[in-house]
């Protein structure tokens, strides 16, 4: 085509689906009619009731029509079911409507750092491919309104907001063309995710500390407790993984899966740190003879988690006489000739030493914190975690 100037052609669409959307591939696939508008005075003929000509796909290949292709697309294609999905309407001013329907697949960078708590934004481009701007004008025809869409419901996805915007694209051999741009932003569904994700998650974590209520010396119970919790956690974490693309940096979800990972992990290490306190406990009230070498660990067991030994020897002091009289204000001189008598305990505080000596030797301690500390700290991490990403 030979012009002075460039040809204005007008473009509007109109959604018919989102047929699918691919986190793995980063794309989405879309149908839509596309519509171009544009003037040729060869095509105009005399009619007295101005009525429009409809033609088929045959004449489009013998007229020149626009060069619109579709930036960023992995796939396109035209529809040929049970003909050619191609309509041309000649007017008898010689004003055209070209019309198609296809089917795109194409490009849509996402972020993950917030998934499956994000909104990504996505956008189909339009270009001529060999016509600049100097030979070649595309144009929303109806401005904003040049964009319709079809009620569209997603599975995963909540369509926010539809709008069309134009802009440039700059070539450094060819120069530059008018790009129009069809852009919408997508909000996850989470409910989905709850159900398949997080909830077996937390359901996973809140088992692993029915350990903490189980005897210490139950470690059959116990270990096949914690290593099945384990491995379930490590199956949702793999089944999580194989849906998404390999992306270099943390997700929002990989930082709730592997949080609660480690809490089940910790319940494991936990009664490790349990049953070491106990054998050591064992063994030295055994080397003190405070235990018989007869002594059946199963008969000692109590729902506290601690021996109820009779037999053991405690160290006696002397009993301190009573100091109080009957007149309590004493004078100094009385109060100097009072000292303290043989055997009474004078309160220190204990050394690092001292205190993992009085854990060994009351390793049921260890369940009775981890009852209180496991839960609070789960909840303050859930809590923080839900307040950043939702």
């Amino acid at each position: 085509v030979l012009s002075a100037a460039a040809i204005p052609v007008g473009i509007d669409v109109q959604v018919e689906s989102i047929d699918s959307i691919s986190e793995v591939n980063m794309d989405f696939t879309m149908t839509l009619y596309l519509r171009h508008y544009w003037k040729d005075e060869r095509l105009s003929f005399p009619s007295h009731s101005n009525k429009s000509r409809t033609f088929d796909s045959r004449l489009v290949k013998k007229i020149w029509v626009p060069d619109v292709f579709f930036v960023h697309s992995k796939r396109s294609f035209i529809h040929e079911t049970t003909t050619e999905n191609i309509m041309l309407r000649v007017y008898p001013d010689g004003n055209i409507l070209y019309s198609v329907r296809a089917t795109v697949t194409a490009l849509c960078s996402m972020d993950f750092s917030s998934f499956p708590l994000d909104t990504q934004n996505c956008s189909l481009e339009l270009e001529s491919y060999a016509y600049n701007e100097n030979d070649l004008m595309l144009y929303w025809k109806n401005g904003n309104d040049s964009l319709r869409t079809d009620e569209i419901v997603l599975s995963q996805f909540f369509i926010e907001h539809f709008h069309a915007s134009s802009g440039l694209a700059f070539y450094s051999s060819t120069g530059w063309y008018n790009r129009l741009f069809i852009n919408f932003i997508l909000r996850r569904h989470i409910f989905f995710f709850m159900l398949q994700t997080y909830f077996p998650t937390m359901l996973m974590v809140v088992l692993s500390w029915v350990s903490f209520w189980i005897d210490r010396r139950a470690v059959p119970a116990r270990v096949s407790l914690g290593m099945t919790t384990v491995l379930t956690m490590s199956t949702i974490i793999t089944g999580v993984s194989s849906s998404m693309p390999q992306v270099s940096y943390v997700k929002a979800v990989d930082i709730y899966l592997w949080t609660s990972f480690l809490f089940v992990f910790l319940s494991v290490i936990e009664y490790a740190a349990v049953n070491y306190c106990t054998t050591l406990e064992e063994m030295r009230k055994m080397k003190g003879g405070k235990i018989p070498s007869a002594f059946n660990a199963s008969q000692a067991m109590a729902f506290d988690g601690c021996f109820h030994d009779d037999d053991i020897d405690l160290t006696t002091f002397q009993r301190m006489a009573p100091t109080l009289t009957s007149n309590p204000l004493n004078t100094p001189s009385q109060n100097s000739d009072l000292r303290p008598t043989e055997g009474t305990r004078l309160r220190r505080q204990r050394s690092v030493r001292e205190n993992v000596d009085l854990l060994v030797s009351n390793s049921y301690m260890i369940d009775s914190y981890s009852r209180l500390a496991f839960p609070l700290s789960y909840l303050l991490f859930n809590t923080i975690y839900w307040s950043l990403y939702s």
